[in-house]
């Protein structure tokens, strides 16, 4: 009895140290507290890229192929649609640009039609992945 009347005198004891306005000390310095990191770069965001924000939770980073799609949704043959690939994959022009064999050729083209039909070619032959 006397070793459960015990017990509870210090576990009440530690539940009301716990309970201090002070913040908790190592030492003489108060305890650091680590925040998770938070999703700055989704943030941030790009004016071209702002459709491909919301169809992904918050936190987990959405894959090359998911973002591509979303571009599909802007109207084709624009600007903006092209604008959205390259936040995708930046351009990078070649005055000799490769024969595009995957999605990311399609930086290396210079003239601006010729990179939105690639992007096109490739990213409505992307299969769609289903949503969780």
């Amino acid at each position: 009895m006397r070793t459960i009347l015990a017990l509870v005198a210090v576990l009440y004891s530690g539940a009301a140290l716990a309970q201090t306005d002070k913040p908790p000390m190592v030492g003489d310095k108060p305890l650091v507290q680590v925040k998770p990191k938070g999703t700055s770069h989704a943030a941030k965001g790009t004016a071209a890229a702002k459709g491909t924000e919301a169809a992904a939770p918050k936190g987990k980073p959405q894959s090359t192929a998911v973002r591509l799609q979303a571009c599909l949704d802007i109207d084709d043959g624009t600007k903006d649609r092209l604008n959205c690939f390259d936040a995708v994959i930046p351009p990078t022009p070649k005055p000799k640009a490769p024969k595009a064999k995957g999605v990311a050729d399609c930086r290396f083209l210079k003239e601006e039609d010729e990179r939105l039909a690639c992007f096109n070619g490739f990213a409505e032959s992307i299969p769609k992945l289903p949503k969780h």
